[in-house]
């Protein structure tokens, strides 16, 4: 009984009977070809490839239709609900906007009635000097009258008794008034200056943080040395690469046995790795690269999560606090402020399954997606910038998203794991061993990936087959070397 053939196998016997040399070529190297450059190989070389080998009249005619148009609900879904958490943003904004508007007004208002009150005891003096300007015209009158008037001596002791009176008594107004004045204006002073001192502090915070962060002192990389290095886009060769990371003491075996790793940070990959004839030596290349990229975002995301967990046991939080949760709350995309949620969703993902999908989606890092675009994780997108598959239906436009650097490629694929609805059974699944005191790892949460592709659960047996043959669940408690300083290497 003659074996049925697969698909690929069906290509390949065609690439022989056609005599093929570049396929033939790869088979000798003993490098497995994807069955998109099978095809390719074979367009390129003007070969027609038989339209049952494609497909069959139940796919053409019911399970691509059902998928459009299910596609097309979700993405109509998707864009109701941005739509929705654009309103929610504006409503908020404008919350926030009309509560700064009507302080403002207040603040303005207390500023007016305190200047009324100035000028009113600025008015007080002259006031004064008026009255006192009238009684002195007054009483010389009366004492000119009583010098050209014979008067009795009782009527000119009353009147000298009184005009003493008086004059004791607006002194006493006067001296009051004046003490009053000063005593305001004292508690005044030390009022305005209270907030000055507050603005100093609180300015100097943001100086001394800018200039931590701008200041990337130039210094060699020297052997055993444990700053943090970040490589530019230097276009590196793979033998540089390689020789940089023995001159580091960069080897696996030590990061396997001390559970630590070095900050070193590419922003891409060399663009002939795929040249190396040592297929053991490519994937260990890969792993340096991209290993230390997601322990440095699974650090920053325990960091975020133990802030969190303070905040919570917070019975009163500060502006910057309640601002921080608010970024927060829209990077994890979670609705009415539940902290709760936010909690689930602000956690790491397992190393050896990033290691293993990046491994997957990016061909070890040789695919034309990661070399162009740093896409490692083949994330698509139908609005931003990308790179659009050479083997792409014609009724589609989605194009694989692309990066600056390799590192904004891991931080969008850890959003897209703790954000999308397609993987809330990873989230239930991780939080479920988060409550029950065990360990997070890759080999216990692959199978809530089976959305991640079309091929579903076969999808998630190749990555078990990456994780459990390349020994990835070695890397699970890897953590950065602390690092003191931050070192840029210059070109």
């Amino acid at each position: 009984m003659k074996k049925k053939l697969s698909y690929r196998d069906k290509l390949l016997e065609l690439a022989y009977i056609y005599n093929v040399k570049e396929i033939q070529e790869y088979s000798k190297r003993r490098k497995d070809l994807t069955i998109g450059q099978i095809e390719l190989i074979l367009k390129k070389n003007k070969i027609i490839i038989p339209k049952d080998f494609k497909t069959n009249f139940f796919k053409e005619n019911f399970s691509k239709p059902i998928s459009r148009i299910k596609s097309n609900l979700i993405d109509y879904k998707e864009e109701k609900i941005r739509d929705k958490n654009r309103l929610f943003r504006r409503v908020e904004n404008y919350k926030h906007d009309t509560t700064r508007k009507f302080n403002h007004g207040l603040s303005n208002i207390w500023k007016g009635i305190g200047l009324a009150g100035f000028n009113f005891l600025n008015v007080l003096p002259k006031l004064g000097v008026t009255v006192a300007k009238f009684f002195g015209d007054l009483f010389t009158d009366v004492f000119n009258s009583i010098y050209n008037q014979q008067i009795d001596q009782k009527s000119a002791r009353k009147v000298i008794i009184g005009f003493f009176l008086i004059i004791g008594v607006s002194t006493a107004v006067v001296v009051g008034l004046k003490s009053y004045k000063s005593f305001d204006l004292f508690e005044k002073k030390i009022e305005a200056k209270k907030p000055e001192v507050k603005i100093k502090k609180e300015t100097k915070k943001p100086e001394v943080k800018i200039k931590k962060e701008t200041k990337k002192p130039e210094v060699k990389i020297k052997r055993n040395n444990v700053a943090e290095v970040i490589l530019p886009d230097l276009n590196l060769k793979t033998e540089t690469v390689i020789q940089l990371f023995k001159d580091v003491d960069y080897d696996l075996r030590k990061v396997r046995n001390d559970k630590l790793v070095k900050p070193i940070y590419f922003t891409q990959f060399p663009r002939d790795l795929d040249n190396l004839t040592s297929v053991q030596l490519k994937k260990e290349t890969f792993i340096k690269i991209v290993l230390p990229l997601i322990v440095a975002e699974n650090a920053k995301i325990i960091d975020d999560r133990e802030k969190l967990k303070v905040l919570t046991e917070k019975k009163f939080t500060s502006d910057l606090e309640k601002q921080w949760l608010r970024q927060k709350l829209l990077e994890y995309k979670v609705k009415r402020s539940n902290l709760e949620e936010l909690m689930i969703r602000m956690d790491i993902i397992p190393v050896s399954i990033a290691l293993a999908q990046a491994a997957k989606e990016s061909g070890w890092g040789t695919s034309r997606f990661a070399l162009e675009g740093n896409a490692i994780f083949g994330q698509w997108t139908w609005d931003g910038q990308g790179i659009a598959p050479l083997k792409r239906d014609g009724d589609k436009n989605h194009k694989i998203l692309k990066f600056p650097i390799l590192r904004a490629s891991v931080k969008a694929y850890k959003n897209n794991l703790n954000t999308h609805k397609s993987y809330s059974n990873f989230r239930e699944k991780r939080n479920n061993l988060r409550k029950k005191g065990k360990d997070i790892k890759g080999l216990s949460l692959t199978d809530t990936l089976k959305n991640y592709a079309q091929t579903g659960s076969e999808y998630t047996k190749i990555l078990n087959q990456i994780i459990t043959q390349n020994r990835l669940t070695d890397f699970e408690p890897v953590r950065l070397v602390n690092s003191v300083k931050q070192v840029e290497l210059k070109s």
